[in-house]
C-alpha cells in the first residue's frame, strides 16, 4: 500500500470534506448572532418588550412584527409561501421607520449580503 492508495485519498477527501463543513458551520453562526445582536439593539432602541426573543429561531419573527409594529398575523404570513416576501417587506419597512429611517432601507433589506449591512447600520446608528 503506497501513499496513494484509494484508503489515503478517501481519507484524505473525508477530512477536507470535515474541514469545509466546520468552516461552514463556524461562518453560519456567526451570521445568526449578528443578525441576533442586531434584532436585540433594534428591539432595545424601539423600546421593544422582549428583545432576547431575537437568540430564538422562528421565535424571532414575532420579535420582529412587534418592533415593526404589526400584527401578529404579518409574522404568521411570514409562514406561507409566496406571500412571505411581501410579509418580510412590509415588516422591514415597519424596522426602518420604527428606527426613524427611510423606509427604502426596508427594502434594501430584501438583497442578500446587503440585507447585513442595512441590519448592522439600523442596529448601531443613532
Amino acid at each position: 500500500m503506497g501513499i496513494t492508495s484509494p484508503e489515503n485519498i478517501s481519507g484524505g477527501m473525508l477530512a477536507m470534506l470535515g474541514s469545509y463543513f466546520l468552516f461552514f458551520l463556524f461562518a453560519l453562526f456567526a451570521v445568526y448572532a449578528f443578525i441576533a445582536v442586531c434584532l436585540q439593539l433594534i428591539a432595545k432602541k424601539t423600546s421593544t418588550e422582549n428583545g432576547w426573543l431575537a437568540w430564538i429561531p422562528l421565535v424571532n419573527i414575532f420579535l420582529i412584527a412587534n418592533i415593526s409594529r404589526k400584527s401578529v398575523w404579518w409574522a404568521l404570513l411570514c409562514f406561507v409561501p409566496v406571500v412571505n416576501i411581501v410579509a418580510f417587506l412590509v415588516l422591514a419597512i415597519g424596522i426602518a421607520e420604527a428606527r426613524g429611517k427611510e423606509n427604502w432601507l426596508g427594502i434594501l433589506m430584501m438583497l442578500p449580503g446587503v440585507n447585513l449591512a442595512v441590519l448592522g447600520y439600523l442596529a448601531f446608528s443613532k
